[in-house]
Order: C-alpha cells, then sequence, then structure tokens
C-alpha cells in the first residue's frame, strides 16, 4: 500500500459490523432473520406490497430502538478523522459511504447538518420518502399509522429505506469519489451485498490502494492489498491514529 504521506483522498465504506458493537442486530448473523422477521417480509418490496402495516411497523420499532443505542468507538474515530482531514489542513477529500440506515455516524460527530461527507447509500431510518410526490423529509414519529406528507399531504409515506431489488442511492457520487480516490477502505462489510461489494475490486482496477479493517476476512478479502481483523472498536482508533499521526 501506498504510504500515508502519499494518500490525499480516501472513501471509506462501513457495513453492519461497525454499528452491531453498538447493539444493532445484523440480518445476516441469523439465517437471514432480521430482527425475528424473514429479510423477504420486511426489507423488499414485495414484502411491503403485501403486508405495508407489518413493514411500517417493523421500522417503526427499529426507528424507536436508535434512541437507546449509542455510537461506539469506531464511529468516534471515524468523526475524528472526517474533523480534521480537510482541505484547509494540508489533506485532501474524504468521503464515508455507509450501508447502514442508522444515524450512529451523525451522532458520533460526522457532520449532521450538511451532511456532506457521509453519505447513505440504503436510505436512513430518520428519513421518510412519500410515494405520491417522491420528497424525502426527516422523520422521527411512526408511519404506521399512516400519517400525511409534510408537502403533498397525500397518507402515503414509506421507510426512506433502500430494499433488496431497489437501486442505491448517490452511486454517481460514490464511483466519482473512488476515481480521486488514493484509498479505500472497507470497515465491517461481509462483502456479500452488491454493489457495495465490488468497490474494492473498482479500487483496484482504477489503482487505488484498498485496506478491509474486519472482524474477520469478508468475502472480498483477496482484493484488498491489506486486510486486518479484529473488532471495530479497536482497529479504527488504532488506524485513524496511524492516519492522523
Amino acid at each position: 500500500m501506498q504510504a500515508m504521506a502519499e494518500i490525499r483522498n480516501i472513501v471509506i465504506l462501513t457495513g453492519a459490523g461497525i454499528s452491531a458493537e453498538s447493539g444493532i442486530d445484523t440480518f445476516r448473523d441469523a439465517g437471514g432473520l432480521w430482527e425475528q422477521h424473514r429479510v423477504e417480509d420486511v426489507a423488499t418490496p414485495e414484502g411491503f406490497a403485501r403486508d405495508p402495516a407489518l413493514v411500517l411497523r417493523f421500522y417503526d420499532l427499529r426507528r424507536e430502538a436508535l434512541g437507546r443505542v449509542v455510537p461506539n468507538a469506531a464511529h468516534a474515530a471515524l468523526a475524528r478523522l472526517d474533523a480534521e482531514w480537510q482541505p484547509e489542513n494540508g489533506r485532501g477529500d474524504l468521503l464515508i459511504v455507509t450501508q447502514n440506515v442508522d444515524d450512529l455516524h451523525e451522532r458520533a460527530g460526522a457532520p449532521y447538518q450538511t451532511r456532506s461527507r457521509v453519505l447513505h447509500m440504503h436510505g436512513e431510518l430518520k428519513s421518510a420518502l412519500c410515494l405520491a410526490c417522491g420528497t424525502r423529509s426527516r422523520w422521527d414519529a411512526p408511519l404506521a399509522d399512516r400519517p400525511p406528507c409534510p408537502v403533498c399531504r397525500a397518507p402515503m409515506l414509506r421507510p426512506d429505506v433502500v430494499w433488496f431489488g431497489e437501486m442505491p442511492y448517490q452511486m454517481d457520487r460514490v464511483y466519482a469519489a473512488l476515481r480521486q480516490a488514493d484509498l479505500f477502505v472497507s470497515i465491517g462489510t461481509s462483502g456479500a451485498v452488491y454493489p457495495a461489494a465490488d468497490f474494492v475490486r473498482d479500487a483496484r482496477e482504477m489503482g487505488v490502494a484498498t485496506l478491509e479493517l474486519n472482524l474477520e476476512r469478508s468475502e472480498g478479502s483477496l482484493w484488498f492489498h491489506e486486510s486486518r481483523q479484529g473488532r471495530a472498536g479497536d482497529l479504527v482508533p488504532a488506524w485513524v491514529e496511524e492516519v492522523l499521526g
């Protein structure tokens, strides 16, 4: 890998493993179940069409549960990197792409208002999408009682979450950042969910240095120049210290 002195632009991908240490369950740890529900029932457009009440209640509970968890040391370390890795400090650009729908990156200190350097490619629990007018709204209240859209007033809000079979958000921005990157880092990902699983291969083909920080080797580990195994709460702060040191 390149020496850190040669690194200017960084793209970081975070997955379920970084939030699992805060107590957020991942469906891949339980045979395809997510909070005791089949993924097909609560994380697909077909599941929503079959039983919208079930899906809306499910995400209401997940949204409510966010209030009972807090960011961990890995989130805090990335927030520190975000704060210090600035062009005005002689650094380059940074983009944190997360597959997670929680708000732990923001609550750890990554910019919440501008959201300029945190990209939720799979959407967010604290956002609602109106199926009538397409508006996305910040959202903390339940959706199961079918509240009206703040813009068009139609009672057609759904979780602003990318389900299986739907296109992730802002992919053009992700690929543009990868093309400019000197380093791609993957944290807490299984390497099994596409298109994110292909980011490392894309980065390698563009000559970008690649690093994996994961509890165990992912399905795409062979594509990384370096892979480090351990808890995100240990690995990420140590890596950030190395980068900024």
